[in-house]
Order: structure tokens, then sequence, then C-alpha cells
């Protein structure tokens, strides 16, 4: 008597447009993080970053490659390197940078993925910026910029919803968000004085307790 298959499979069936195959492990797991990147890798992604996101939007495009496409770090991760990212000074993407490559490679991976999101764009922005300052001032030209500004626009608010779904269902996250919305928007409060106050705050917040210390 043989014993029955331990591999699942398909169970299919017929309706009057054919075959459906109904698959056991329809809520599947995403599929796991790709090996560490080599400092190549992380050259050629931080490249890839800054040519994707001509016009703005580079943390949006940043979580797309090294999250989605690259698989190289959680989205949880990620955006807990945006955040430290956002509290250094300095441009965030490049400080973005340096902590996706120290987090593989230590210094000579911050070295390479720095080297990645720089040495190209800024190379193509001085070029840009001698033809920008032939032809700005045809109305093509300004229109062009437009277009891009709203582009970019739209992949901030991208990043933004992003965000949101994955701190959707902690209050109190939300709630230091509103704070920080309602402050930067309303009361028009410097940048630098709400990190001080709101920083070391939401850092007390989510501290690690023990159990018996909830």
């Amino acid at each position: 008597m043989r014993t029955g298959s331990c591999l699942r499979t398909p169970i299919s069936s017929t309706t009057e447009r054919g075959p459906v195959v109904h698959h056991a492990n329809a809520n599947a797991e995403p599929p796991p993080l790709a090996a560490p990147p080599s400092r190549r890798d992380l050259f050629v992604g931080m490249l890839q970053v800054a040519l994707s996101s001509f016009g703005g939007g580079m943390s949006a495009w940043s979580q797309r490659i090294v999250v989605e496409q690259r698989r190289w770090m959680s989205n949880e991760r990620f955006i807990t390197g945006l955040t430290v990212a956002r509290l250094f000074p300095g441009p965030n993407q490049i400080n973005m940078a340096v902590y996706i490559g120290a987090q593989f490679r230590a210094l000579p991976g911050a070295v390479a993925a720095m080297g990645g999101i720089l040495l190209v764009p800024f190379s193509l922005l001085m070029l840009i910026g001698v033809v920008y300052f032939q032809f700005h001032a045809l109305p093509a030209v300004d229109r062009v910029l437009t277009g891009v500004v709203a582009a970019a626009a739209g992949m901030a608010l991208s990043m933004g919803f992003k965000i949101l779904n994955v701190y959707w269902r902690d209050p109190l996250a939300l709630g230091l968000a509103v704070v920080t919305f309602v402050a930067l928007q309303v009361f028009h409060v410097p940048l630098i004085t709400l990190v001080l106050s709101l920083g070391p705050l939401a850092m007390l917040l989510y501290w690690p307790r023990s159990k018996a210390n909830a």
C-alpha cells in the first residue's frame, strides 16, 4: 500500500470558464531577504536610486529598490534607517546611503553606497546646470520642470502612505505623527527645536521595557 505524498499539491475544480486552481498556500509569506550585498552591489544599487529619482522622491525610490526589488532589508528596518537619517544633519538620502552601506559592509560599504549616490548624479547635475542656465528662459523648459516637480510630489506622497501602512495599528506612532505635523504646519515650530524636543520623547516612549515594568 502506497502512502500519500507529504507535498502539497494544488486542488483544481472545473467551472464554465475552465479549470480553476486553488492553491493551498494562498496567504504566502513575503519572499525571503536576499544575500547581503557586496560593495559593488551597494554602489550599483545606490546609483540606481539616484538615477531613478530624477526630480525628487528619492526616499520613495530608495524604498522601492532596496526593499521591494533587491530585497536587502525589510520595510520596517528601512523605515528605522530613514528615521535615523532624518535625525542627523545633512541630506537625508546621503545619510540613508551611509546607513545602508554600513549595515552590510561597515565603513567600506558606507563609502561605496555614498559613492553610488553622489558620483554620477553630481556629474549630471553640473552638466544639467550649465544647460539650464543657457535655456531656462524658454517656456518649454519651465513646463517640463513643473511636470517633474509634480511627479516628485507624488513619489513623496507614496512614501508617506507606505510608512502609514506600517504604523497604522500603532496609535502612539500616529499620535506623534499628528503632533509633528501640526507643530510644523500650523505653529511653524523650527525643525531643530521639534527634533530636540519630540525626538527624546519618542525614544523614551518606545524604549524597551521588561514585562514586570510594563
